[in-house]
């Protein structure tokens, strides 16, 4: 059977099971379109991916083309609509098989369909859940409808009654003859629209893109600096590239599986020392298992303004004070600093992100759908169902129980209580 493997946000090699199964065949090749309309501007005027996650993206898709080749896979780059190339390359290779991860947001959907469209009913297309810590058809629910509406339920039941998957690798080279010329080369920037970059000298994220990048933070901050150690005590700094994992990136895209991280700490547990930090880490990716489950329970729902609780609150548009908020002119400080950052470099903490999504939507009472599609265009990190998840709970609309409000105020006093970040951010520069 002659096989194509469609790497969507699996931008990986290792631990990937729609790989395992393509690898399989007779003859293999791999696809990978930068598809247009995650590059197109959105109804809130922002490109919904902007310049710091297209050039994390072009770093990560230069590695895994060169990791593929380790295995004689060759990659097929293009860029516009997948259902314009796709097609045409099934056919002329004569491909049985697509295989591809499993996606189910609205977008990701519409670019399937469009595809299956043009294509031979003869093909079939084998898709795979694979992004998750605990696989759909493992965790203890009948149905995606009986995830509880509150994380904590969720977490209890699953860690009492659920086993994360052994990771596994590539485990098959193909012959060097399928290493076939694909006519094909990574763009550049400016092909997707942007000006090349310098990194800002501040940035908290200063990471490339790519798997094998993926496996030097882990190396650095679990092996080297045992920055793991202490991750709950420091995950809410603000300053510095090791306050946290910062491994968020890497598992948006795939570059590295949940799982890989999982099994990576269960080992540091065994070689060096199992705390509330080592804990943490996979509590953290229970969170980020949970908003995808949300994402699966709810479909559409998670986009809508009354969010997953249908509640109708009466939300502003003020242009005005999206430009302000946008570009850190508010009246908080601490507001200013962390959308300063964001602006610069493409990342904040987790911190940050907590208080300006609060500020904006409970402070300012703005469509909070407006803040969601902000971080959609500028994180480096974005995850659709992270990111939406995240923005309804901080909203009043999602998954947080007891509707909380932050008190901007009190928490930089907390979180920065010198002033250091605030003046790192907001210092004018001198010439």
């Amino acid at each position: 059977m002659n096989n194509l493997m469609w790497f969507r946000n699996d931008l990986r090699v290792a631990d990937n099971s729609s790989l395992n199964n393509a690898i399989k065949g007779q003859t293999v090749i791999a696809f990978y379109c930068f598809e247009s309309t995650f590059f197109e501007y959105d109804e809130y005027g922002f490109k919904r991916t902007e310049k710091y996650r297209a050039k994390f993206l072009l770093e990560t898709i230069s590695q895994l083309k060169e990791e593929l080749k380790k295995l004689n896979i060759p990659l097929f780059i293009y860029v516009g609509r997948s259902e314009d190339y796709l097609p045409k390359l099934i056919e002329h290779h004569n491909i049985n098989n697509v295989f591809l991860q499993k996606e189910w947001t609205r977008d990701e959907e519409l670019v399937l369909t469009k595809v299956k469209s043009k294509v031979s009913s003869t093909v079939q297309f084998n898709e795979e859940y694979d992004q998750f810590l605990f696989h759909p058809t493992d965790i203890p629910y009948a149905d995606f409808n009986s995830i509880p509406e509150i994380f904590t339920n969720f977490r209890k039941k699953c860690e009492a009654n659920c086993q994360v998957r052994i990771s596994t690798s590539a485990y098959k080279i193909m012959p060097e003859s399928n290493l076939i010329n694909t006519n094909t080369k990574l763009p550049q920037l400016e092909e997707l629209g942007f000006e090349d970059f310098k990194t800002h000298n501040s940035t908290a994220f200063p990471f490339k893109g790519g798997e094998q990048e993926a496996k030097k933070r882990i190396q650095n901050y679990f092996w080297d600096s045992q920055k793991l150690v202490f991750y709950k005590k420091t995950r809410n700094g603000l300053i510095g590239v090791n306050y946290s994992s910062k491994l968020s990136a890497w598992l948006a895209n795939g570059s590295i599986s949940p799982r890989t991280v999982y099994w990576e700490v269960v080992r540091f547990e065994k070689e060096i020392i199992k705390n509330q930090s080592t804990y943490w880490l996979i509590f953290e990716l229970i969170w980020r298992d949970y908003f995808k489950y949300i994402s699966l329970k709810h479909g559409d729902k998670i986009f809508h303004l009354s969010g997953i609780l249908q509640k109708p609150y009466d939300w502003k548009t003020d242009k005005q004070s999206l430009k302000k908020w946008t570009n850190g002119n508010t009246k908080e400080p601490f507001i200013n600093a962390n959308m300063r950052e964001l602006s610069e470099t493409g990342w904040m903490s987790n911190r940050g992100r907590q208080n300006v999504a609060s500020f904006w939507s409970k402070e300012l009472e703005q469509d909070w759908r407006m803040g969601a599609a902000y971080f959609e265009s500028m994180l480096i990190d974005y995850d659709a169902h992270s990111n939406w998840g995240n923005w309804m709970y901080n909203s009043g609309v999602g998954n947080d129980p007891r509707n909380r409000k932050f008190n901007i105020k009190s928490q930089a006093e907390r979180y920065d209580s010198a002033g250091s970040y605030q003046r790192l951010w907001l210092q004018e520069t001198l010439f």
